[in-house]
Formats: structure tokens, sequence, C-alpha cells
């Protein structure tokens, strides 16, 4: 039995598209074991591009942790 591809290249190359499931990891061990992720690692071995990729994720990880830094923020004054 075929698994179903989660990423997919454009003919020409221009472009990748990822099966999104519905729901988001919450935490980044989660996050990176994800069928999305696993999909992600799959085409950046296949196409030599772990340096670009990993800044990718590093960026992804980051706007995450500024996200709940600020929500959290947020929560904090809305008790004040």
């Amino acid at each position: 039995m075929k698994k179903p591809d989660k990423v997919k290249l454009s003919k020409d190359g221009s472009s990748i598209d990822f099966v999104q499931s519905d729901s988001l990891p919450t935490s980044i061990k989660k996050f990176r074991q994800s069928p999305e992720i696993e999909g992600f690692y799959r085409f950046i071995l296949e196409n030599d591009l772990r340096a670009e990729g990993n800044e990718i994720l590093e960026r992804i990880i980051q706007r995450r942790k500024l996200d709940k830094e600020e929500a959290s923020k947020k929560g904090k004054k809305a008790k004040a």
C-alpha cells in the first residue's frame, strides 16, 4: 500500500505544495514529528537543501515562541 504524498513539487519545480492536517502540534517535539514536517524533511533530503531547511525551521520555531510570549503578556495584562 502506497502512502499518500505529503509534499508535491510542481512540474517546473518553481513551487512546493504541502498537504496539511487540521490541527497544529503544540510542542516542538510534536511539531517536528508531524506528517507535514516529515514530508518537509523528506523533500529537503531528496533535494539536498539541508542548510535552507534548517533556516526555515528555525524561523518557524522562533516565530511560534514570540507568538506564545505575546499571548502570555496579553493574558497577564488582562488579569491586571
